[in-house]
């Protein structure tokens, strides 16, 4: 059951990814693409976890990923506000 539900996690992270690639692709913002980039990482790393088949507690590696997707959403979240003038 848990493969199951891995999953359908890593297929919503998939459709997260094509959601954010469309707007990147519309409005060619780096904001989109990172975040589209990050989604799309998050989701191999979970179809990698529920293709072994392993416990998501005992994966070292699992982590890895996870840190890199969050770390390229704080990147992109940072980036966009970094870049804001104020008057």
């Amino acid at each position: 059951m848990t493969a199951v539900i891995s999953g359908a996690v890593a297929m919503a992270s998939a459709v997260a990814a094509l959601f954010f690639l469309k707007y990147w692709h519309q409005t060619r913002d780096r904001f989109f693409m990172m975040f589209s980039l990050a989604f799309a990482i998050d989701s191999a790393g979970r179809f990698a976890l529920a293709l072994i088949g392993a416990a998501e507690d005992f994966e070292p590696y699992a982590y890895l990923t996870r840190l890199l997707t969050f770390g390229l959403i704080i990147a992109a979240v940072s980036n966009k506000n970094g870049s804001q003038k104020i008057d």
